[in-house]
């Protein structure tokens, strides 16, 4: 496959990629991905705390861009939190978990 130059790759597309990309890492980090997620070989609370948030700043900042793919990745966001949530030892209170406070 040839590759394309960034110029070339419609903006839209570059925001997905980079959404998918944090969503990725951050169930990753999460431990999601293994075949135990009660129990994964891998779990890193602050790793995924910070992925979850910069990813709801950009679906937050890109979503009037991402047409109606906005609410898949508003979903995957409320699903990673969830995750996070329900894996912390000590919950964060409602409104205070990775990307839940409005930018400052």
């Amino acid at each position: 496959m040839p590759s394309r130059d960034l110029q070339d790759i419609p903006a839209v597309e570059v925001i997905s990629r980079a959404a998918v990309m944090l969503m990725s890492a951050a169930a990753e980090q999460l431990g999601l991905a293994d075949p135990d997620p009660d129990d994964p070989a891998h779990r890193d609370l602050d790793e995924a705390r910070r992925l979850i948030t910069a990813l709801a700043g950009l679906v937050r900042a890109a979503a009037p861009d991402l047409g109606p793919h906005a609410a898949a990745f508003r979903d995957g966001l409320s699903g990673l939190q969830a995750a996070f949530r329900e894996y912390s030892p000590h919950p964060d209170a409602p409104g205070e978990g990775p990307g839940e406070r409005p930018a400052r």
